[in-house]
């Protein structure tokens, strides 16, 4: 008994029938089946469907030979066993040795090892993709690991010599400013000159002809004396990228026209026409063909911006791009934060499975989040906001109601069928309930 429990691996003796005989501590530990519930018993008692559906011991008897299988334990264990039968003269069994050996960490070693592996080809798919012959064609700010965004950038390179309009369509969040300003690099003439960006939806439609056209001296209460030339000016001899163009005035979109065709302005207030050498890049996350419509967006304004279109997909449609994205908003953020984060793949697994309704600008935001909030030098997924743990002073006291309990249940529910489910309506048919009231609990614990 003392060798047995001198033994690392788990040791268990019956006899010929399945009788157990002898067993030690390690056993015990690997299997979580007690001594009281072994010693003196046949293991056929403890057969059930759940986490123990054969007995190594009992095979090892009925095939008269060493037998080994997996087994996972009834305490989440994953362990080896080989039964090897013993034999009496007349050749019949008279004990089998079971021997367990716990694989779990083994088993976890070689997950970290996948891991490490896979974390490895992701940064050498970025290596390999900043050596590409394809980059001549982009810059340094630009990652591009998706063959959709490779036709964009395609497509772009040729459009970008030539002065014609471009419309960029795609969610808010894509990219658009992006592609915009890379359309300006690669102009020769255009790229010595600014590039201009002004959203429109951000201006009050009654200020915004003014910051397009801008205005001369004494033309309304406020303006400057000498009045103030607008963006378009600013941006003579550049490209002037108008970005959420859907959201425009009506009546300015028939200025704006005005303007494309005649290729000049005039400021308000003023009779004075000022001539424009100028290219026009404009996006919006609208479908302006139907807002032509329903009445909302000139068509003829439509035509004269729709030149040449370019439609970025959302960032779940490039879940590819995820890894070489992440790895450029760390290194951004380290250098902005003096820090030096490092990724791990746990990371980029929970990012892909991700819907990123806020695409770009919101991956950019959780990752700056957690290379400020994360005390690590390697980001975990308990590091991602939407899976951080909330905090609590460490001198609370306060008690656990059942509504507290009850809220927790809740709220893992949901996260569990949101990482299962992805959409709200989907995981308001699974739990039976309203997708109203699913919105509203799922904002009511942070969940994106």
């Amino acid at each position: 008994e003392e060798i047995l429990e001198g033994s690392f691996d788990g040791l268990l003796v019956t006899d010929g029938t399945g009788t157990v005989l002898l067993m030690n501590q390690s056993y015990v530990r690997n299997t979580g089946i007690t001594k009281a519930e072994l010693l003196g018993h046949n293991v056929r008692e403890l057969i059930n469907p759940v986490w123990m559906k054969n007995s190594v011991a009992l095979l090892a008897i009925e095939q008269r030979r060493p037998v080994s299988m997996w087994h996972s334990t009834r305490n989440g264990k994953d362990i080896i066993v080989t039964g090897t039968p013993l034999f009496s003269l007349d050749n019949q069994v008279k004990m089998v040795v079971v021997n367990t050996r716990d694989m779990s960490e083994i088993t976890a070693l070689q997950e970290e090892l996948q891991k490490m592996k896979k974390m490895e080809k992701i940064y050498q798919d970025q290596l390999r993709l900043g050596s590409s012959p394809d980059r001549d064609l982009l810059d340094g700010e630009i990652v591009v690991g998706n063959s959709k965004m490779q036709q964009i950038y395609l497509l772009a390179s040729k459009v970008a010599p030539f002065d014609v309009t471009v419309l960029i369509t795609g969610e808010s969040g894509v990219g658009k400013e992006m592609v915009a300003r890379y359309l300006h690099r690669m102009n020769p003439v255009r790229s010595k000159r600014d590039f201009v960006a002004i959203n429109c939806a951000a201006i009050p439609p009654n200020l915004l002809e003014s910051e397009l056209f801008g205005y001369a001296g004494g033309a309304f209460t406020g303006a400057h004396k000498v009045g103030k030339p607008g963006l378009f000016e600013a941006a003579n001899g550049g490209t002037l990228f108008l970005d959420e163009i859907g959201e425009m005035d009506p009546e300015l979109q028939t200025k704006l026209l005005r303007a494309l065709e005649a290729k000049v302005i005039t400021r308000v207030g003023s009779n004075h026409p000022v001539p424009l050498d100028i290219r026009i890049v404009a996006a919006t996350n609208k479908v302006l063909s139907e807002e032509v419509a329903a009445g909302r967006f000139r068509e003829d304004l439509y035509y004269r911006l729709n030149v040449v279109s370019i439609k970025i997909p959302p960032l779940r449609e490039r879940v590819d791009e995820i890894p070489a994205l992440t790895l450029r908003f760390i290194a951004q953020f380290n250098a902005k934060y003096h820090q030096d984060k490092k990724l791990t793949y746990d990371v980029i697994r929970e990012f892909e499975s991700h819907e990123w309704r806020g695409n770009i600008r919101e991956l950019k935001n959780v990752v700056e989040s957690m290379v400020v909030v994360s005390s690590h030098e390697y980001l975990e997924a308990k590091d991602i906001p939407w899976l951080r743990p909330a905090e609590k002073p460490e001198d609370s006291e306060e008690k656990v109601t059942l509504a507290d309990m009850m809220a927790t249940t809740e709220q893992e529910i949901l996260l569990n069928a949101k990482k299962k489910y992805k959409s709200s309506r989907k995981i308001a048919e699974a739990l039976g309930a309203e997708q109203s009231t699913i919105v509203r609990k799922l904002k009511k614990y942070g969940i994106n």
